[in-house]
């Protein structure tokens, strides 16, 4: 069996070597998409189901129309895409450090590209997510309905350890900032689901939960799992909240 590589970028980032490439495994029988940071695989077209459920079931969360959602790490734009798919969504602004990534998209690279940089609800901002969620939005601003994080492993396994903040109440806080009241915040995760973690969320949020999202799993032949948590931001006016009240920093 012939397995084949075409390497269609490669760019030296602030966090290494990352290459997009595309591959041909007759015995999959489709063709593959893969990114790799430095020797780590960081995401691959084979499997998007966890991806996408991190917008269904965020959004199934959130009420309302006319939805502004953030989406932070853009990827392969599976998660930014469903979220398009979803008629409730006014405007979404995926958020990206890596410039190379959105030029992937805005080049037409990806199986989804021209979905995602054609509709005009889709705004691709290269930025930190991370240190945007510190700054204190503006005081104009109305908050996200939905934030939706995919761009760590897990909660405890960052791509950088800057980003470790982030997983702690202090900067959960931070986060729902951004937040209309009743906002949705979720989150991918490769890892089972981590009670530690919960714990912080629930001390933030109400109704959080962890669904566990099964999928099959080509490579195997039998079925892997993903994480998926989403839980709703408080009332400003409930006490407990604590809203604006903590930094990340």
């Amino acid at each position: 069996m012939i397995t084949r590589f075409e390497e269609l970028d490669w760019q030296e980032t602030p966090i290494g070597e990352l290459t997009l490439r595309r591959r041909t495994e007759p015995g999959v029988g489709q063709e593959i998409y893969e990114v790799k940071l430095g020797d780590e695989y960081l995401m691959s077209s084979l499997f998007t189901v966890a991806e996408e459920e991190l917008s269904n079931l965020g959004l199934a969360a959130a009420a309302g129309d006319d939805l502004s959602v953030l989406v932070g790490g853009l990827g392969l734009g599976y998660t930014a895409v469903a979220a398009l798919r979803d008629d409730r969504v006014g405007s979404l602004t995926v958020v990206d450090r890596l410039g190379a990534v959105i030029g992937w998209h805005r080049r037409r690279l990806l199986p989804v590209s021209a979905e995602l940089v054609d509709d005009p609800r889709t705004n691709l901002v290269e930025d930190d997510f991370f240190a945007l969620m510190r700054t204190a939005p503006h005081e104009d601003h109305p908050g996200y309905s939905a934030i939706l994080l995919d761009v760590d492993h897990s909660p405890r396994h960052q791509l950088d350890p800057t980003h470790a903040d982030l997983y702690t109440a202090a900067g959960l806080r931070a986060l729902d900032r951004h937040l209309a009241d009743g906002g949705i915040f979720a989150l991918w995760s490769d890892d089972p689901p981590d009670d530690e973690f919960m714990t912080e969320m629930h001390a933030v949020f109400d109704d959080a939960v962890a669904h566990v999202v099964d999928f099959a799993n080509a490579v195997t032949g039998g079925t892997s799992s993903n994480t998926v948590y989403v839980a709703r931001s408080r009332p400003a006016a409930d006490p407990t909240a604590g809203r604006g009240s903590a930094s990340a920093s």
